[in-house]
């Protein structure tokens, strides 16, 4: 998270599972893991969290989750997008530039760290 922060700039919370009264669901080798982190930064803000799943499942990158990035302004959308692109996965079937489509703007692609990442924004003009 620190690295999108670096990325997006603005503010950036980080509570532990450890923090909080959901702890008592977990077992304690999981409460030093993030709950909730949530960066804000002008128009855009998002939240992430650890696995938090069974020993049982194995977490591999990129499944886990996706972050959805909705931004008002096309062009502070697309210098955030062109920032965090930068190492993506490249395939065809995975990275969408962000464009123009019926309902505003819209972008995707996996992150250099295995990250999905999912953009809906104003139209450009």
């Amino acid at each position: 998270m620190t690295f999108y922060q670096t990325c997006l700039g603005g503010d950036l919370t980080l509570i532990k599972l450890g923090d909080t009264p959901m702890k008592v669901q977990f077992p304690p080798e999981k409460h030093d893991r993030i709950i909730n982190a949530q960066l804000k930064s002008g128009a855009i803000d998002f939240s992430a969290t650890d696995w938090m799943a069974s020993p049982t499942l194995e977490p591999k990158p990129g499944n886990t989750f996706s972050i959805y990035v909705v931004g008002e302004a096309y062009d502070e959308l697309k210098t955030v997008f062109d920032k965090l692109a930068d190492g993506a996965d490249q395939d065809n079937r995975t990275f969408i530039k962000l464009h123009n489509v019926p309902f505003g703007s819209y972008g995707q692609f996996t992150d250099k760290y295995g990250v999905s990442w999912i953009f809906k924004g104003d139209k450009k003009d």
